[in-house]
């Protein structure tokens, strides 16, 4: 059914084009959210988060990266634990899995982290990344993350509802609705793969209040909820015995 319904958008996706690049020309770009890319949050014993990937780790549509996806999922973890958090954010906006794998894993230095949120795949999705191209590069982020921290928990945010983003005018709306779930599909099969990672679904009734200014990317009160479910992906995920 994956490949049926990949197939179905190339199908439909020639007679979309002159929509795709009106919205790409027209659509407004915001900047990422402000202040320093690392902090901490919680007091108590001292546990390391990192955040890797897009537009949602670099927190655009938060006006501070402290209440964005980053900052919230740290807080929530801080007040589940009782402990102190310190987490560091590496996203840039626009960033594909490719380009992730390419420009921002071989920043990892330092200390392994005990946990690591992901967020990727939208832009392999409208960015048009074929279907094999995705699953090689998650399972391959998932080996390199796990390379650098061997102990961590990581968790995988699932595709957005795509086909609710105000953004987007219909078909394309609906055409890239049915690209995400393929490509969510496909994650869940790489992820199951992998110890102590889990996918942590993004289901929500995709209005106007759950978005930024923008209509493409999370309120700051979405990203609160986003933050709290990424916590509980975490938590509730098995560790590496």
């Amino acid at each position: 059914m994956t490949v049926v319904k990949g197939l179905l958008f190339w199908v439909v996706f020639p007679f979309l084009v002159p929509q795709a690049l009106y919205v790409r020309r027209t659509a407004p770009r915001f900047a990422p959210a402000g202040g320093p890319a690392q902090g901490s949050v919680g007091e108590g014993g001292r546990v390391r988060l990192l955040a890797v990937g897009d537009s949602i780790i670099a927190g655009v549509g938060a006006s501070e990266l402290p209440k964005a996806l980053v900052g919230q999922t740290a807080a929530a973890l801080a007040a589940s634990r009782g402990c102190c958090v310190a987490w560091r954010a590496l996203g840039v906006s626009g960033y594909d899995s490719a380009r992730v794998l390419e420009q921002l894993v071989p920043d990892l230095s330092g200390d392994a982290f005990d946990y690591i949120i992901v967020s990727v795949g939208v832009n392999d999705i409208t960015g048009l990344t074929s279907m094999r191209s995705w699953r090689r590069n998650l399972a391959l982020l998932l080996r390199k993350l796990r390379a650098h921290s061997p102990g961590a928990v990581i968790a995988v945010a699932g595709m957005p509802p795509l086909h609710g983003f105000p953004l987007l005018p219909q078909p394309l709306r609906a055409a890239f609705g049915m690209r995400g779930k393929v490509f969510d599909d496909i994650a869940k099969k790489v992820i199951e793969e992998h110890p102590a990672t889990v996918h942590v679904p993004v289901e929500f009734e995709a209005d106007q209040a759950r978005f930024a200014a923008d209509g493409y990317h999370p309120s700051e009160q979405s990203y609160t909820e986003f933050g709290r479910h990424m916590a509980e992906g975490l938590l509730a995920a098995p560790s590496i015995e």
